[in-house]
């Protein structure tokens, strides 16, 4: 989003978007999160700049909001599409007070809760996860003994 280039000289935009605590000057979408768009969200526009524009418009619109209060990597955007993102600073960037600027790097999309219900409650989903996923690991270690 900042290799974007200005149509005026002269003209100042701010190049960051306070969200969370965190002044947002860049976003990177994962090729997982890629994939994991396309497949949940929208197969029809599924490459990086749509992605990044359609962040960066909900970051400027406030429409994004965390999935729980004290967590800080799992939000939702429009109370439906849950995303798991990360905040990193970015090195020798700062803005004009001298604050670190961040770029929030989109880990994947989960998908929308109007449409997968387990999604609507996480923590009882990430243990299905874990509980299925050791399952298959104790039925293939037994199929090789």
């Amino acid at each position: 989003m900042r290799d974007k280039s200005m149509k005026r000289w002269s003209t100042y935009e701010p190049f960051f978007i306070e969200f969370n605590g965190y002044k947002i000057a860049d976003i990177v979408v994962t090729s997982h999160a890629l994939s994991r768009w396309s497949e949940r969200v929208n197969r029809d526009q599924g490459n990086f700049d749509y992605i990044c524009n359609f962040m960066w418009d909900v970051l400027k619109n406030n429409r994004i909001l965390p999935y729980y209060e004290n967590e800080k990597e799992v939000y939702l955007i429009d109370d439906d599409l849950a995303v798991v993102s990360e905040f990193m600073i970015i090195q020798g960037q700062t803005d004009i007070i001298g604050n670190p600027l961040h770029k929030m790097i989109i880990v994947t999309f989960l998908g929308r809760l109007s449409e997968d219900i387990q999604l609507r409650d996480l923590k009882a989903y990430y243990s299905w996860l874990r509980h299925s996923r050791r399952m298959t690991l104790v039925k293939n270690g037994r199929k090789r003994k």
